[in-house]
């Protein structure tokens, strides 16, 4: 097991993606704090699958959209577990909305969970590392929206194009101190998010013309590379975005 030994953050794990990961990385040999805005039902499943995987896990409620909740989540979870190594910056939602139409209300809660909220729980965990003088790893999950655009979703776009560049900064600056940060980018992956869209069987059939590899993704494929950026083997890897979309970002055809 590449994790063995190790402690894992991972926000918005109560399903999908971010439970995905969080499985994965206790399957690895990680214990997992597991997070989200509700901690009760879902996240409470999250949590039943890490101690099937005989890993410990345990459930912090933060709502990462105010950046005191980021720093008491981070500071809560290494009271916890004792200490951190493996940050994964999951937690995210979209809102539709034609731009012009688009308030600011809505923008702000975008922007607030998806970056902000990346932001400064990276920051409280690159504390925590620096002040133990440790190495770390820090995973931000993006969308392939953050090269592609989505009309209809132009603030999720702009959170995630920010979170692309907020990537590369951190590797930059955060490598001195032994601390890599990646990201993985998935495309059209099924999972309730995307609820609307899986219940659409001609818009799935468009969609699934578009990736090169004919399939939907599953969130196990993002965990999958999630759990390498988590370890050693990834050790020499930072300031990297990684697509998980079939090949969908880059198919073109005339």
């Amino acid at each position: 097991m590449r994790l063995e030994g190790k402690r894992a953050l991972v926000t918005g794990s109560g399903r999908g993606i971010g439970r995905a990961i969080a499985i994965r990385l206790a399957r690895e040999g990680a214990e997992i704090a597991i997070n989200d805005l509700h901690i009760e039902g879902e996240a409470r499943q999250t949590l039943a699958e890490v101690e099937a995987a005989g890993r410990r896990g345990i459930l912090i409620r933060a709502d990462l959209a105010h950046a005191d909740e980021a720093r008491r989540l981070v500071e809560e979870a290494v009271r916890q577990l004792g200490s951190l190594d493996i940050l994964v910056n999951n937690a995210g939602i979209e809102k539709r909305s034609p731009f012009v139409e688009v308030s600011e209300q809505d923008y702000d809660t975008v922007l607030h969970v998806n970056l902000k909220g990346a932001f400064f729980t990276s920051q409280a965990f690159a504390r925590h590392l620096i002040g133990t003088k440790r190495p770390g790893k820090i995973i931000n999950i993006s969308s392939v929206h953050e090269e592609l655009p989505f009309p209809g979703y132009a603030s999720y776009c702009a959170s995630k194009g920010g979170l692309q560049l907020l990537t590369r900064d951190l590797a930059v600056e955060l490598g001195p101190h032994g601390i890599t940060v990646n990201g993985i980018a998935p495309g059209a992956i099924a999972t309730e998010i995307n609820r609307s869209l899986l219940d659409d069987k001609p818009r799935v059939e468009r969609l699934l013309k578009q990736i090169p590899l004919g399939r939907m993704g599953k969130p196990e494929d993002v965990a999958a590379l999630a759990a390498f950026l988590a370890s050693s083997d990834a050790d020499y890897v930072t300031g990297s975005t990684y697509y998980v979309d079939g090949g969908l970002a880059w198919h073109y055809q005339e």
